[in-house]
């Protein structure tokens, strides 16, 4: 059973349309990165899951229901939407005390928490001397409190350094080692590319791709890049198998092809080789593609 089931999810503000017909589903004990240019519909889509907004058509179903009618919605779902909600007089401790109290969570699970968002040394503190990142860790604790099924994070690594980007990749992949199911928006392509199972792409609205990052990848042609002292002979030679070579400083760049095919053309026309490489496109370039790709396609 999918832990989320998104179907047709629509939402209209007046005449803008903010998310259009979007599908997809999550599978248990994954990180899914959700994945789009500023303004795609990312953080409106994690709202309507958590019915924060209501949708314009279309439905959205948590742990096999709607979000509302989840008992103890937080031991369940931890939504980490907005980092700025604390009171910035508060000590961080007391900053999730307040939000156990109100939830029925032992002071005990605080602590805890605060260990494990690396928090403790800084719990006495108020909230206002923290870092956008500190405030970052303060916000996924909060999320924490409840041990939820089902985590929805929007730019959790917003503020970070790259040692807080870095923990909380570790982190969240030991979350989802552990069973939890992770949804988390992320412009940190690089990022996500080392931690998500899947992803879901979209734009101005619109699912552009929902599929396990390795199928998603394998999808596209390695890009195949051949250096040679020979460079004017290696293109006529390229030419003459039906093979056309963008330039790209002093290397002649090929796809639909293989590194291996390309040096069996260079070796029949006795062409010598400096350098031949094949390289997969990394999840940048895949994204900036299909971005791309669906835009050319629109009416």
């Amino acid at each position: 059973m999918a832990v989320i089931e998104v179907e047709h999810l629509t939402k209209r503000f007046g005449k803008v349309l903010a998310v259009d017909d979007v599908s997809f589903a999550l599978k248990p004990g994954t990180i899914t990165g959700f994945l789009g240019p500023n303004g795609a519909g990312k953080t409106t889509t994690l709202r309507m899951i958590v019915d924060l907004v209501r949708p314009t058509q279309g439905t959205a179903r948590v742990l096999g229901g709607p979000y509302r009618d989840l008992a103890r919605p937080w031991t369940r779902v931890g939504s980490l939407l907005d980092a700025s909600g604390f009171h910035p007089g508060r000590s961080g401790r007391n900053a999730l005390r307040v939000v156990a109290r109100a939830s029925g969570i032992p002071d005990a699970r605080v602590e805890e928490v605060l260990e494990m968002v690396e928090l403790t040394g800084a719990a006495k503190r108020a909230v206002k001397g923290y870092s956008t990142g500190m405030r970052q860790r303060l916000a996924l604790g909060c999320v924490l409190l409840g041990d939820p099924e089902v985590l929805l994070l929007d730019e959790p690594a917003n503020g970070l350094d790259p040692e807080g980007i870095a923990w909380l990749r570790g982190f969240l992949r030991w979350l989802a080692d552990r069973g939890r199911t992770v949804l988390v928006s992320s412009h940190l392509l690089a990022e996500m590319a080392q931690i998500a199972d899947d992803v879901v792409i979209i734009d101005r609205g619109r699912l552009v791709r929902a599929a396990p990052l390795e199928q998603l990848l394998g999808g596209f042609a390695p890009t195949v890049r051949v250096r040679s002292p020979q460079r004017a002979d290696l293109e006529v030679a390229l030419a003459t198998e039906g093979l056309h070579a963008a330039t790209d400083g002093d290397d002649l760049v090929l796809t639909g092809t293989t590194a291996e095919h390309v040096g069996d053309v260079a070796a029949r026309a006795g062409i010598t080789l400096h350098r031949l490489s094949a390289q997969q496109p990394d999840l940048e370039e895949v994204f900036l593609q299909l971005v791309a790709d669906g835009r050319r396609a629109d009416p």
